[in-house]
C-alpha cells in the first residue's frame, strides 16, 4: 500500500473525485444504454471507458502534483458498473483487461514518486451491518472491486460509514464487525470507518475501531452536527489514536453558516475558522469536502500556510500602538513612510517592540483588540516577556 507520509508536522490536503473548472473529466454509462448492446460489444464500450478513466486519472494526479495537492480520492465508478448484477464483469472480460491494470499501476507509480495519496470512498449503499444478506453480499462486492483498484494504484484507503442503526446500535455494530471475517485481506487492510451526520458519533465507532483494529476517518463537520461528550481536541487524539499510518481526516463547511436551517449541507469552500486548531502542526491527510473542489482545496492551502502577526510598536512620543500584519517588517516600513495608520502618522519614528504569531487574521483581530484594552504599564509587561 501507499505508506508515504506528508512532511513532518503537514497538512496534506485531498481533492475528491472531480474538477470544477479543470477539464479533466472521468466518464461513465448508465444499465440502460449498456444493456441495449450486444454482451460484446457492450464489454467493448466498458473496456474503453476504463481506459479513459485511467487517462483522466493520470491526468487527475499530474495536476495535484503539480498545484501541491497531497491526496485524490478517486471515484467509485472509476470503472463503471463493474459490479451491477446485470452488467458487472471481472477485468479479464474486458477486451483490454491487461492494458487496463498496466494503466492503471502506472498511475499507482506516478503517485507514489510524486508523494500523492489515492483512496476512495464507497456510495451510501455500501452498508456492511444491514439484517439483509444480499445488500451485505453487494457491499462486500463492491468494496472487493474497489479494493482491487486499490491495490493496482497503491491506495491505503477504502472509506464507508457505520451503516444504519436499525434500533439498536451495539447489535448493528456488532454486525458490522462479524462482516469484517468475509472481506479478502486487500479490503480489509485498507477499510476505515467514518463518523457520519445522523447515526453514528466518534464516541459511537471508537470502540469498534479500537476492537476490530479499523481506522477512524475523523469528520469534523459530522461531529458538529452530529456531536456526542467528546470535544474536538478528543476525538482528534483519539482517532490518530486508530491509525497505523498517517491519519486521514474530512473537513467541510456548512452552505448557510452554522446558523441556517440546515448545517449538513457543504459550501463551495472551507471557512477557514472551521479548520480545529488541534489539526494544525499535525502530520494528516486531509480530505476537503466542498463543491468548489480543486478551487476550494487551493484556497485552503493558502490559508493554512499564512500566518498573522500581532505587534505593538513604540512610537516617537513613547506611546504604544498595536496593530496585526502578515509581513510585520513591511509594515513598519509603511508606518514610518507616514502609509500606515492614521495613529503613527504623527508620532514617527516607530520601532517594534513586540510582535507574536496567531494562525487566523481572526484569531489575530481579537488578539489584538485584547492588546489595545491593557493599560500602558500592562503592554510593556507584555513587551518584557517577550
Amino acid at each position: 500500500m501507499n505508506t508515504a507520509a506528508a512532511t513532518p508536522s503537514s497538512i496534506r490536503l485531498g481533492l475528491c473525485c472531480i474538477f470544477r473548472d479543470q477539464p479533466i473529466k472521468f466518464r461513465q454509462t448508465t444499465v440502460k444504454a449498456n444493456s441495449a448492446m450486444e454482451r460484446s460489444a457492450a464489454l467493448a464500450r466498458l473496456s474503453e471507458l476504463c481506459l479513459t478513466n485511467a487517462a483522466a486519472l493520470q491526468d487527475a494526479l499530474r495536476y495535484c502534483a503539480d498545484h501541491g495537492i497531497g491526496c485524490f480520492r478517486i471515484n467509485s465508478q472509476i470503472l463503471p458498473l463493474k459490479t451491477h448484477a446485470e452488467c458487472g464483469y471481472a477485468i479479464d472480460d474486458l477486451p483490454d483487461g491487461k492494458q487496463i491494470v498496466r494503466a492503471f499501476k502506472a498511475c499507482g507509480k506516478f503517485a507514489a514518486a510524486h508523494n500523492i495519496r489515492t483512496c476512495f470512498h464507497p456510495d451510501q449503499f455500501v452498508v456492511l451491518n444491514s439484517p439483509r444478506g444480499d445488500v451485505v453480499d453487494r457491499s462486500i462486492d463492491e468494496l472487493e472491486y474497489q479494493s482491487e483498484v486499490a491495490q493496482w494504484i497503491n491506495a491505503d484507503v477504502v472509506n464507508i460509514h457505520g451503516g444504519g442503526a436499525y434500533g439498536d446500535k451495539a447489535a448493528a455494530l456488532d454486525r458490522f464487525a462479524d462482516t469484517l471475517n468475509r472481506l479478502s485481506n486487500r479490503a480489509r487492510s485498507r477499510l476505515t470507518i467514518e463518523n457520519d451526520d445522523v447515526t453514528y458519533t466518534p464516541a459511537d465507532l471508537l470502540p469498534l475501531c479500537q476492537r476490530e483494529n479499523i481506522p477512524l476517518v475523523y469528520d469534523v463537520h459530522h461531529h458538529r452536527c452530529h456531536g456526542d461528550d467528546l470535544s474536538i481536541d478528543e476525538a482528534t487524539e483519539q482517532a490518530i489514536a486508530t491509525w497505523d499510518r498517517e491519519p486521514l481526516f474530512h473537513i467541510s463547511s456548512p452552505l448557510d453558516g452554522w446558523q441556517g436551517d440546515k448545517p449538513r449541507r457543504h459550501h463551495d469552500y472551507i471557512n477557514i475558522a472551521d479548520f480545529p486548531d488541534a489539526w494544525r502542526n499535525r502530520t494528516l491527510t486531509v480530505e476537503v469536502e466542498a463543491k468548489a473542489k480543486e478551487l476550494a482545496v487551493l484556497k485552503l492551502k493558502q490559508q493554512l500556510s499564512e500566518r498573522w502577526f500581532v505587534y505593538i510598536l513604540r512610537c516617537g512620543d513613547d506611546s504604544l500602538y498595536t496593530g496585526i500584519a502578515k509581513d510585520v517588517q513591511r509594515r513598519v516600513a509603511e508606518h514610518n513612510a507616514g502609509k500606515g495608520a492614521r495613529y503613527t502618522r504623527s508620532r514617527l519614528p516607530v520601532e517594534v517592540q513586540y510582535q507574536e504569531c496567531q494562525l487566523t487574521q481572526s484569531a489575530a483581530l481579537k488578539r489584538e483588540l485584547a492588546i489595545k484594552a491593557m493599560s500602558k504599564t500592562a503592554k510593556q509587561r507584555l513587551i518584557k516577556s517577550g
